[in-house]
C-alpha cells in the first residue's frame, strides 16, 4: 500500500509525492571511563509495507525490543482501547 499525493503546479503539470512510512528508534549510550564516551544509537525501520492498522502493533513491537517499554492502551493516540472490566453486577451489560 503506497500513499501517493499529486500536486498540480499548474498547466498540466504535477509532481507526485510518496509520503513518509519510516519509523527511527534513538538511544544515546553513554560510558564513563576516564571521561565520558558517548554512542548514539539508531535503528531504523520502513513501514510502507505493513497495512496502516498495524502500525501501532509494530511500534509496541519495536519499543519493546529495543526500549523494554510498551503503551498498548495508554497512548492517547492508540486504537487499540483494552476492555473494560464489569462489576459482578453488570452481568447484563
Amino acid at each position: 500500500m503506497e500513499n501517493k499525493t499529486e500536486v498540480s503546479l499548474g498547466y498540466g503539470d504535477y509532481l507526485s509525492v510518496k509520503t513518509s512510512n519510516v519509523v527511527e528508534l534513538r538511544e544515546l549510550l553513554t560510558l564513563n571511563a576516564n571521561k565520558s564516551i558517548h554512542l548514539d544509537v539508531r535503528i531504523s525501520a520502513d513501514m510502507a509495507t505493513v497495512p496502516e492498522e498495524y502500525h501501532e502493533i509494530f511500534l509496541n513491537m519495536l519499543t519493546s525490543k529495543y526500549y523494554g517499554k510498551v503503551s498498548f492502551g495508554d497512548n492517547p493516540f492508540s486504537r487499540c482501547v483494552p476492555k473494560k472490566e464489569k462489576r459482578w453486577w453488570q452481568f447484563w451489560r
